[in-house]
């Protein structure tokens, strides 16, 4: 397994008695659903799949400290981290979700490797829960190489830093600022011996967000730390824990690839003479300082969606505050909606809703767009 290369659970007496039967029986069963939904690793490079889409890894290889990982439906959390590792070397572990391949194994249904050349878009959300009893990075990774591997270190490593804790830093140096995706992060470039590394600090914790993976790796290139020609391998969301870690988690994690000047197929990335056709239905009830919203995703186009993350920003005053049948970004501004394990294909032809509630301070407004991975959709 690849380490991370770099800083980073009587008639009365007959009623009682079968009440607490009933009892019991629902405890258990309770029980039976939590353990069939959650699985909990502790083997230094376990890994389990979630969503039928993504692989979450436990990765420990900096220590031989104890550390568990509990993987989810939407993610994963850390339930141990034993030990801690000095914080001007590198971090003790990088347990994380991801989409591609690390170290030949490589998550079901995925179209990486890609070419760099080939990708339009590559939409991705995440969200994390942070402490601070800890020192630690929230890091996101996208792996760049010359040639399509799925195995080894790559040439270039991408890192997004989502957070900070401690007294820790990026490899390499500071080269000053840049703004990606609509926020300012200040950039690192290095090497470590085994591959290049170029860094986005955030200048403040960011619990949540969406954007285009693409927007970073062009980065690099134009930096000259790859070209269009090279290979996109994998995209990894998680932590880079040097002391501590328990009840870091990553609460929702979507990645999708879309090859072809149009974008691709939606549903079928590698298609890129599929339909990318979608409609979107946004059904809601207001109330003074509060609303519900059903929304319905159509797919109007020939081939199923395979996996879904529809993207929309939510008008200023609107914050969501619970959902259902859908694993959400955020709770407010831009938002990314991803399937759940019950709803993740739409066929040709069909549709999944899901929903939500929330507050609103103001005069309501609904979304003023939509896409679906990627891909702008009509709205009815």
């Amino acid at each position: 397994m690849r380490p991370s290369t770099h800083h980073a659970r009587s008639a009365r007496g007959l009623l009682g008695a079968l009440l607490t039967s009933l009892v019991s029986l629902a405890a258990l069963l309770t029980t039976a659903s939590v353990a069939q939904a959650d699985t909990s690793i502790c083997q230094p490079f376990g890994t389990t799949t979630i969503q039928g889409r993504y692989v979450v890894q436990n990765n420990r290889w900096g220590t031989s400290a104890a550390q568990c990982i509990t993987a989810t439906d939407s993610g994963f959390r850390i339930t141990q981290a034993d030990g801690s590792v000095p914080t001007n070397g590198a971090p003790k572990s990088y347990p994380s979700v991801y989409n591609g391949c690390h170290n030949t194994n490589c998550s079901p249904g995925t179209n990486l490797p890609a070419q760099l050349s080939t990708i339009s878009t590559a939409p991705s959300s995440i969200s994390y829960s942070y402490v601070n009893d800890a020192v630690y990075d929230a890091a996101y990774d996208i792996w760049l190489d010359p040639t399509p591997r799925t195995d080894g270190v790559n040439r270039t490593e991408i890192m997004i830093w989502f957070n900070r804790v401690g007294s820790i830093q990026p490899i390499g140096s500071p080269v000053g600022n840049a703004n990606v995706g609509g926020r300012d992060w200040q950039v690192w470039s290095g090497n470590n011996g085994s591959n290049d590394v170029l860094s986005f600090v955030a200048p403040s914790a960011v619990p949540s967000w969406s954007f285009d993976v693409m927007d970073f790796a062009r980065q690099a290139v134009s930096r000259g730390l790859a070209q269009n020609s090279w290979y996109l391998t994998s995209v990894q969301a998680g932590f880079e824990p040097w002391q501590n870690g328990a009840g870091l988690a990553v609460t929702s994690f979507s990645s999708a690839v879309n090859t072809g000047s149009s974008g691709g197929d939606p549903g079928n990335p590698g298609n890129p003479g599929g339909s990318t056709s979608c409609k979107v239905a946004y059904a809601t009830n207001v109330w003074p300082g509060g609303f519900t919203a059903d929304v319905t995703v159509a797919n109007t186009g020939s081939s199923p969606v395979n996996g879904w993350q529809l993207a929309f920003a939510l008008p200023s005053g609107q914050r969501i505050t619970n959902s259902w049948n859908a694993n959400l970004s955020a709770s407010s501004g831009a938002v990314a909606a991803s399937n759940v394990s019950h709803n993740g294909q739409i066929a040709a032809g069909g549709q999944v809703t899901f929903g939500f509630q929330g507050t609103v301070d103001g005069t309501f407004a609904k979304p003023a767009g939509f896409s679906l991975n990627g891909n702008t959709c009509t709205t009815v």
